[in-house]
């Protein structure tokens, strides 16, 4: 089968959109499967592209045996409305130079957000004569209208009658959630239209850990980690509250990874705050942030206290499961029940510092325990959440749409 999956993000990038379509991918192209990854330069979130992939209009590259095509995109960081032109550009980029660069599939995956990237592949699928495959990890338009993003106007309401269309003209719609399939069978979509696969990991041991204590000089600390975007959604200063809360305690200190539209704000806000015990560190490579998870005591996994995420499983969750870390969750609904299912770390309230802190209590009075949790989610994760088996019923489905 000829597969092309559209992604406007892709590695070296990091992040759960990046990951999902590089391992998904890998896997098919090693069952056999043809796979094309139509891709934009590397820039995401910082906006700044390598020096090799700047003044060109596409590139074709190989990764793991799957063929992988970059168009231009607009490189902007990924804040403010200069956002919405970066997606403008990938959108007539990946239409143009797709049409030209990219074989005739059998079959179109585009995966959304955002939104413009879904209206490419539906295009390309039309001018290629293929089926088109509707990939849906978030709900644009609306998580950016309730995370305060943009506010609900035409260019939304415009969003939405688009968002609507592709998901009726898809042979198939792929979500991540069953809460998300739920949501959409609630708006009109076949619920016989609508498969789900879910993010997960690959089965692999764990990686050793990081360096970064000694690095950070937190040898003998107890380390809570996040590791990921430090964007409008994820409501992080519910770290900073949690170590304001526990600042009295100098054996316990977070560090927090990545980049994103909040990163500056969050540091200042530590800063005037007097928080010594958070560090701040840059976007690492792939390895290495899996490595830093490794080397903590605990993996804390936020998101604001929002309706929509309540049918949201963050990949930082199985991510955190992996490295067979204890789990603080922050969020409500489907992740809360995966991880009380899992046995895998403590739930507590969305955006309540003082709820974290107790949790991080938690396991400072139970080091054995930690551990037991940290042990039960990644048995778990491996289970249920294995990538390989994931891709095999993504496949599957994908050749009965084509």
């Amino acid at each position: 089968m000829r597969i092309l999956y559209l992604s406007q993000y892709f590695p070296p990038e990091m992040g759960a959109p990046s990951a999902r379509v590089c391992e998904l991918s890998r896997h098919w192209a090693n069952a056999g499967h043809d796979v094309t990854v139509l891709t934009a330069f590397p820039h995401h979130p910082t906006g700044v592209k390598p020096p090799h992939y700047r003044w060109r209009l596409w590139a074709r590259e190989r990764h793991y045996g799957v063929r992988v095509i970059r168009t231009y995109v607009l490189a902007t960081p990924n804040r403010g409305l200069r956002r919405a032109v970066s997606y403008a550009s990938f959108f007539l980029s990946s239409m143009l130079l797709g049409m030209w660069l990219a074989p005739r599939p059998d079959v179109l995956v585009a995966t959304s957000p955002q939104l413009l990237v879904a209206l490419a592949g539906y295009g390309l699928s039309r001018l290629k004569r293929c089926p088109f495959v509707f990939e849906v990890r978030d709900l644009w338009p609306r998580v950016i209208v309730e995370v305060g993003a943009m506010r609900r106007g035409w260019f939304i309401r415009w969003l939405e009658r688009v968002e609507l269309a592709l998901y009726h003209r898809a042979v198939r719609v792929v979500v991540v959630t069953e809460g998300l399939k739920r949501n959409l069978v609630g708006r009109g979509i076949p619920a016989d239209k609508v498969g789900v696969i879910p993010n997960g990991v690959d089965s692999r041991s764990p990686c050793p850990a990081s360096s970064i204590r000694s690095e950070l000089g937190l040898d003998g600390k107890f380390l809570v980690a996040y590791v990921g975007t430090h964007g409008m959604s994820h409501g992080l200063e519910v770290v900073l509250d949690a170590a304001e809360k526990l600042r009295e305690r100098s054996d316990v200190q977070f560090v927090m990874v990545g980049e994103g539209a909040r990163k500056d704000a969050l540091k200042e806000q530590a800063r005037a705050r007097g928080l010594a015990n958070v560090h701040f560190l840059p976007e690492q490579p792939r390895e290495r942030a899996q490595a830093i998870l490794a080397a903590s005591d605990a993996v804390v996994v936020p998101l604001r206290k929002l309706p929509l995420f309540e049918i949201t499983v963050p990949s930082k969750l199985f991510e955190g499961m992996a490295a067979a870390r204890p789990v603080l969750l922050g969020v409500q609904g489907e992740a809360r029940r995966l991880v009380e299912e899992a046995a895998c770390g403590y739930a507590f309230e969305p955006e309540n510092g003082a709820a974290l802190a107790d949790s991080i209590h938690l396991l400072l009075q139970a080091p054995d325990e930690g551990r037991r949790l940290g042990e039960a989610g990644r048995a778990y994760v491996l289970k249920h959440y294995s990538r390989q088996k994931q891709a095999e019923r993504y496949a599957a489905l994908l050749e009965a749409a084509a």
